[in-house]
């Protein structure tokens, strides 16, 4: 009587845990729907110019999209501790020591206002050498409808949305997209 550690109160409380977990995917995906009284014009769709931003990297500088005009740009909306952006950071980290020099710019985009220690941190231990940067207010991710992390926005040369992936992103997922923008070494 009282004891905690019974049979019957441990499976209460994952049933408990399995529901949270449940509701909260439920109101993930539900928000990630376009509401009904959503205008179209205000929803991105491929083929739509790119919203312009400026942004600020680790060091203060700006980073403005019109900087990169001729350029393909892959915007990566992504969390420190999340196991896609992780998973898949040395897929980015390889692109752009291929195709850097070809023209190719990544900005990787904090939209949760993390410290800049940590931020930092992160930049090193995944080696990343191309900007990570701040997106201080989530103006940005705002004007990119950006609903959930990691996200991955795929510009062409023209800044016109080529792509929006939600979650990982793979190496051919990346040619697919870029190669007609990209030549190979």
């Amino acid at each position: 009587m009282g004891n905690e550690n019974t049979p019957l109160m441990k499976r209460d409380r994952t049933t408990l845990s399995g529901n949270i977990a449940r509701l909260v995917l439920f109101v993930l995906l539900v928000n990630s729907l376009p509401s009904c009284s959503q205008d179209k014009k205000e929803s991105l769709k491929i083929g739509d110019s790119a919203p312009g931003f400026t942004v600020s990297d680790l060091e203060g500088n700006e980073i403005s999209l019109t900087d990169y005009k001729g350029y393909p740009v892959i915007l990566r909306f992504f969390l420190t501790d999340c196991k896609f952006c992780r998973a898949d950071t040395p897929v980015f980290n390889d692109y752009y020591a291929r195709y850097g020099n070809k023209g190719l710019k990544i900005i990787y985009i904090d939209t949760l206002g993390i410290d800049v220690n940590v931020l930092s941190a992160f930049k090193k231990e995944l080696d990343i050498t191309f900007p990570v940067a701040r997106d201080t207010g989530g103006t940005t991710s705002m004007s990119y409808k950006v609903k959930a992390l990691p996200q991955t926005i795929v510009l062409d040369p023209q800044h016109k949305i080529i792509a929006a992936i939600l979650g990982g992103v793979s190496e051919p997922e990346l040619n697919g997209l870029l190669s007609p923008f990209l030549s190979p070494k």
